[in-house]
C-alpha cells in the first residue's frame, strides 16, 4: 500500500477518512492546527485525534502548534466571516505544512479530513491542498468527503467512541462568531 499522510484537523473528521483510506493506503495520522483555541481546546481535540489513530493502529505525528505564528498569519483579518479569506490562509498555512512533512515522512500521497465538515467547502480546499502537494512533490487525494453520509458517518463513529465533538471551528474568530450567533449577537440569524 502507498503511504499517505492525513492532515487531521479533529478527531471525529478523521473517524470517516482513515475508514475510507485504511484500504488502499497506509496512512498516518498528522495532527498540525496552529489555529486552535484556547488551549484546553487544542487538547482536547489532540486527545480525540491520537484515539482515533490509535483504535485504527495507524502512526500519529503532532506538530506542535505555533498560535503565534497562526495569528500572525491572519492579522487583518480577524473579522472576515466564517469561510472567508481569514479561512483560506489558515487552510494553506495547515495544508502547507502537511505537504511538507508527508515528503519529508517519505508519503507519496497526503490527504486532509478538512472537507468532513459541512460548512467546509471542497472546491476551495482540494485546489490548496493539491497546489501545497505539488510544490512539495507528493499527491493530494482529493475528495469531499462529507458526500455520500461521509458526515453523518463521521458523527455516527465519534459517538461510538466518545470522542469529543467540538462546537466550533477552531481559532477564536470562529468561537467568537459562534458566541455571538448563540446570543443574538450581530452575527445571529
Amino acid at each position: 500500500m502507498k503511504p499517505l499522510l492525513l492532515h487531521i484537523c479533529c478527531g471525529p473528521c478523521a473517524t470517516h477518512v482513515i475508514e475510507s483510506l485504511a484500504f488502499e493506503y497506509a496512512v498516518t495520522g498528522y495532527f498540525c492546527n496552529p489555529n486552535l483555541y484556547p488551549q484546553e481546546e487544542y487538547t482536547r481535540r489532540l486527545e480525540a485525534a491520537i484515539e482515533v489513530c490509535a483504535r485504527n493502529n495507524i502512526p500519529f505525528i503532532e506538530e506542535p502548534p505555533d498560535h503565534k505564528e497562526f495569528l500572525d498569519s491572519v492579522r487583518g483579518l480577524e473579522e472576515e466571516p466564517e469561510n472567508g479569506a481569514r479561512c483560506l490562509v489558515c487552510y494553506r498555512l495547515r495544508l502547507e505544512r502537511a505537504a511538507h512533512a508527508a515528503a519529508w515522512s517519505r508519503c507519496d500521497c497526503m490527504a486532509s479530513t478538512l472537507t468532513v465538515g459541512p460548512m467546509k467547502k471542497a472546491a476551495v480546499i482540494n485546489p490548496i491542498g493539491a497546489g501545497a502537494a505539488k510544490r512539495n512533490g507528493v499527491i493530494f487525494i482529493e475528495a469531499d468527503w462529507k458526500k455520500r453520509d461521509g458526515f453523518r458517518r463521521s458523527c455516527e463513529l465519534s459517538r461510538e467512541m466518545g470522542i469529543y465533538r467540538q462546537h466550533y471551528c477552531g481559532c477564536e474568530f470562529s468561537r467568537r462568531d459562534m458566541t455571538r450567533s448563540s446570543s443574538g449577537g450581530p452575527n445571529s440569524g
